[in-house]
């Protein structure tokens, strides 16, 4: 175990080693909460008031005991919780004397006051019965009531919040309240970036298992750059809340934020505000779902506006703003939703429906193999390899590999809102829609090694350097040096560039979707293709929409690709 652990005194959080805690200790967890804690007050002390500042000081001067109390208790749901239920071990010394620390220093409240939904998440049937049998019976309810019942007798009679002595005087337990919960998730969000993530997120896992990226994290790169936005960030992420807790559309409208001019929120924004028009159309406020959705720039949100427009039958409205979105730069998911509203639309409005485009056919072919027992891309796998055209099966992971080896540096740079803390795995925006654009330079450079031809010394360069370091693009196991060097010996740098530039208009949605096996035709004159890809089908199995659609985009393209239905001999099952 670190000192950090294993001592009484105080901690200067400034000579924390940035590390994750092993398993083995105990009390790892506290270990990795002092690394959050450290985290923030070093990296955003100008993001913190004096007074938040010398609280967090103040937790690192805790005793040991009390520092891992409290980082349970934040922890855990809800910030009340009853003392004698509070039972961990590992503490080194009794939690009530890490009860008495925590009070003395005011980060808890220990006699709190409890509204009746608290006190009846805290204490049990059997101990509520006593106290509150006579009121029901009194009021005409049986005594009998079980306890979700109990509690909506009572909530209208006792509306106001009260001390567990005041709720039930003798039959009351020890209840205490974590005073600065407000603040651990400040913190919170700026060490992750959002707060969709909990604390055991980080503080219950072993981040050691992981190598990760070094990122530089200098001022300009942090995505807040004023309290005044992480003040923008809780304020939306309470209109989130509240649309969760199914507040009324038109009430959360009202508190949604002014757009900021950082990107970043902006996207946040974008996403409050698609999720606003989702749930104003539920309650049946349309007009107020058009607003939303007109002022949200999140990509799903205008075929949802083209759509409710749609139904809400205005249709010269929706055509005009429909025909302005086709000449965009769409992901084919949403050409083809484009493409069918377009298609209704035409006819409302008496224009020409617009041509369907004209995929090309896809090519397939089957076979018919001995079952033995073995995953079938396997089995495909084995029977089509040859020493003179190797079989490999990739999936994703050999386009995506090639694309993040070559674009590294591109996808870890540190810009606002890509990254918070050392232990990304990836860009915290990857799949919003900005992440090319604020990158986009660094992208062109990138493509461009393509056309230079030292392309190939950097993606081997790269996966010498980097192996094993985490990379959402790249799945090391799955990547061979023999595999990598086959691949960039047959895979011309003007299909690869093809390739990444559609990964690129929509990651969600492209990075899945490549077939399972490749095929190199190594000895092929370059008048040749020198690869093909397979999809495999096995019996009973078919094609999914994300998959035709990159089969439709290679037979576009020129790219040999095709799918294998196979068929077990003696089955009698096809497809």
């Amino acid at each position: 175990m670190t000192a950090t652990s294993n001592s009484n005194t105080a901690i200067n959080p400034l000579e924390l080693p940035l590390a994750s805690a092993n398993l083995e200790n105990p009390l790892y967890y506290l270990q990795n909460m002092e690394t959050v804690v450290a985290w923030v007050a070093n990296h955003h002390f100008d993001l913190l008031l004096e007074q938040e500042r010398a609280c967090l000081q103040g937790f690192f001067e805790l005793p040991r005991p009390a520092r891992a109390l409290l980082t349970r208790m934040v922890m855990r749901n809800g910030d009340v919780f009853r003392a004698d239920k509070l039972k961990y071990p590992e503490l080194g010394g009794p939690e009530t004397e890490a009860l008495d620390d925590l009070v003395a220093g005011d980060w808890l409240d220990a006699d709190p006051r409890l509204s009746l939904d608290e006190l009846f998440r805290l204490f049990t049937l059997a101990e509520l019965r006593p106290v509150f049998v006579p009121v029901v019976v009194e009021a005409g309810f049986a005594k009998n009531l079980p306890k979700a019942g109990l509690r909506l007798v009572l909530q209208d009679i006792f509306m106001d919040a009260r001390t567990p002595d005041n709720w039930l005087s003798n039959h009351a337990k020890p209840v205490v309240r974590v005073n600065q919960m407000a603040l651990f998730d400040r913190i919170r969000l700026m060490f992750f970036g959002n707060l969709r993530q909990s604390w055991s997120d980080f503080v219950l896992v072993e981040l050691g298992h992981h190598r990760y990226e070094t990122v530089e994290f200098s001022p300009e790169a942090r995505a807040f750059s004023r309290r005044s936005e992480v003040d923008l960030y809780l304020a939306m992420h309470h209109c989130r809340e509240s649309l969760d807790a199914r507040v009324s559309a038109k009430e959360v409208w009202s508190q949604v934020p002014d757009a900021s001019g950082n990107p970043w929120l902006s996207s946040r924004r974008d996403r409050l505000l698609l999720e606003l028009g989702r749930q104003a159309e539920r309650q049946g406020e349309r007009e107020l779902a058009l607003d939303a959705l007109a002022a949200s720039g999140h990509r799903e949100a205008k075929l949802k506006r083209l759509r409710l427009l749609e139904r809400m039958k205005r249709f010269e409205e929706a055509w005009v703003l429909a025909t302005r979105w086709q000449s965009i730069e769409l992901s084919d998911a949403e050409a083809q939703g484009l493409a069918r509203i377009l298609t209704r639309l035409a006819v409302k409005v008496g224009e020409p429906v617009p041509p369907k485009p004209q995929n090309p056919e896809i090519r397939e072919f089957t076979l018919t193999l001995p079952q033995t027992g073995g995953f079938v891309e396997r089995v495909v796998e084995t029977h089509l390899s040859t020493p003179e055209a190797p079989v490999f099966y990739v999936e994703n992971t050999l386009i995506n590999g090639l694309f993040g080896l070559l674009c590294w540096h591109t996808i870890f740079k540190a810009i606002p809102g890509a990254f918070f803390h050392p232990f990304h795995t990836g860009p915290a925006d990857l799949v919003r829609e900005d992440f090319v654009s604020r990158r986009q330079a660094d992208f062109d450079r990138c493509f461009a090694a393509l056309k230079e031809g030292d392309y190939r010394q950097k993606i081997l360069d790269t996966y010498a350097a980097k192996q094993n370091i985490t990379n959402p693009f790249v799945t090391w196991p799955a990547l061979s040096e023999k595999l990598l060097t086959r691949a960039l010996d047959c895979i011309p740098a003007s299909d690869l560039q093809i390739l990444f530039e559609r990964l690129l208009t929509n990651i969600r949605e492209h990075r899945s979707g490549f077939p399972d096996l490749i095929r190199f035709y190594p000895d092929n004159p370059n008048s040749k293709p020198r690869y093909e890809m397979i999809e495999v089908k096995g019996p009973g199995d078919r094609l999914q929409d994300h998959q035709i659609r990159w089969l439709h985009f290679f037979a576009r393209r020129g790219i040999a690709a095709s799918v294998c239905y196979v068929r077990w001999q003696d089955s009698g099952i096809t497809l």
